[in-house]
Formats: C-alpha cells, sequence, structure tokens
C-alpha cells in the first residue's frame, strides 16, 4: 500500500488543513500536497500570524482540524502563536512544517503539544507518511473516550511510526544517520556513492540506496561533478539547511 493510498478513503470526512507560511510559493506547495492525500482538504492558507488567527476565529463553520504551522512568520513566531492558540483555548492540532533546527524549538514544540515536527525541505513521501500517521492517531480518538490502556498506547504508537516505516526495504535507520553525518563531514563538498561507501565500509550499491534515499526525501542534493577524465560522476550534498 502506498503512503497516500493509506490516508484514508474518500468516503472519510476529511480532515480540514489550514496552512500557514509566510512564503506564497512554499504555502501553495504544502496546499497542493495536502490535496494529492485521500481523506484530506485544504481550509485555508494564511501568509502571518495575524492572518491564521483570523481563519480560525471567523473561518467556516466546518472549522479547522489541523495547522501546518511554519516557526518563523512575519509577526511572530509560530511557537508564540501556538502559545497564544492555546490560551486563547483553541486547542486545533499543530504540525511544525519548519527549516528551524533549534532544539529549544523543537522542545517548546513538544511542551505545547504539537503533534509532529517535519523538517524542510522535504519530499512529498515524507510528508505523506507524517500526515498518515496523524490521520491514524485522529481516527483512533475520534469517539468520545477510550477503552484501555493499550488502546492509548496504540494512539500515542500511530503518532510515532514514521521516520522507520518510511524507510525503503533494507536501508536502517542506524546507517541512514550514518550517512547524513558523512555527507555534514565532508560539507561544503560533496560525496559520491562510492567515496561513501569507503568512508563507511558499505557496498557501493548500499551507499547509492541511501544516497538516493536522501535525495528524494531533499535532504540531499545531486551535484554533477565534472573535471575528472571518464563519464561525470554524480556527488552528493546536504540540501541547504539540512
Amino acid at each position: 500500500m502506498t503512503a497516500a493510498a493509506s490516508i484514508g478513503s474518500p468516503t472519510r470526512v476529511p480532515i480540514r488543513v489550514l496552512v500557514v507560511d509566510d512564503e506564497p510559493l512554499t504555502a501553495e506547495a504544502h496546499a497542493a500536497y495536502v490535496g494529492r492525500l485521500d481523506g484530506y482538504a485544504v481550509a485555508a492558507i494564511a501568509h502571518s500570524g495575524h492572518e491564521a488567527i483570523r481563519v480560525l476565529r471567523e473561518g467556516p463553520a466546518s472549522g479547522v482540524d489541523l495547522i501546518l504551522l511554519d516557526m518563523n512568520l512575519p509577526d511572530t513566531s509560530g511557537i508564540d502563536l501556538c502559545r497564544g492558540l492555546r490560551a486563547a483555548g483553541i486547542e486545533t492540532d499543530v504540525i511544525a512544517v519548519t527549516a528551524v533546527r533549534d532544539a529549544a524549538v523543537v522542545r517548546s514544540a513538544v511542551s505545547l503539544g504539537i503533534v509532529h515536527y517535519l523538517i524542510k525541505p522535504f519530499g512529498f513521501a515524507a510528508f505523506a507518511e507524517k500526515l498518515g500517521a496523524y490521520r491514524d492517531f485522529h481516527d483512533r480518538l475520534a469517539g468520545s473516550q477510550v477503552t484501555d490502556q493499550q488502546e492509548v498506547d496504540s494512539s500515542f504508537a500511530a503518532l510515532r511510526r514514521g521516520s522507520g516505516s518510511q524507510l525503503p526495504k533494507g536501508l536502517t535507520t542506524e546507517t541512514l544517520d550514518r550517512v547524513r553525518s558523512a555527507l555534514r563531514s565532508a560539507a561544503p563538498a560533496g560525496l559520491s556513492a562510492g567515496e561513501l561507501a569507503e568512508r563507511l565500509s558499505l557496498s557501493r550499491v548500499t551507499a547509492r540506496r541511501y544516497l538516493e534515499h536522501l535525495s528524494d526525501a531533499g535532504a540531499a542534493d545531486r551535484v554533477q561533478r565534472h573535471g575528472a577524465p571518464g563519464r561525470p560522476e554524480v556527488e552528493y550534498r546536504p540540501a541547504r539547511g539540512a
């Protein structure tokens, strides 16, 4: 089953999403991603904290179920906006969609009940995986109460599936972390699959699979390396901000 197919079915009541990002092109791209998922619908797009609050207070009767929230907005931070919403009694679920990697911001996000933290840049597969996990969580807690501890545990576990389950068969999170670390240590230069394989004692084919996975996920850039004799070689570099 594909990531998008697991999100839901057209017969479900769609989860209505408010996209909040100050960059119009980025906001439109995220809204387009939402539109590709079964069981989701874009409620509105806002480019500032003020616009987001207006939508949440004055929006359509069907309301907003989920906010995709950038952490850097022109009039406030995503964290401060979320604090304000909670103080106002607005308990709409929030997924942070941001390039911010500050540990203090991540801790604040956790303390405010932000259900996921999706780091830019990313591809559709990672986006669909996170929203698929959220859909599962949302559906499990759709009733007025839960039956037992196991149901509570399963509901929270649904949110946490993602980074491991979205890896292609044969890839592991441990080796992926080593590949990320190797790319960062080589920056600003890049690494070819052969060079990575030598550094991490991997086969060239395995190294390329990890590099291609990072590239497809938006975490690494492919660059043609010229100057050496023979066919140009592809090298991989951490994507900007990764």
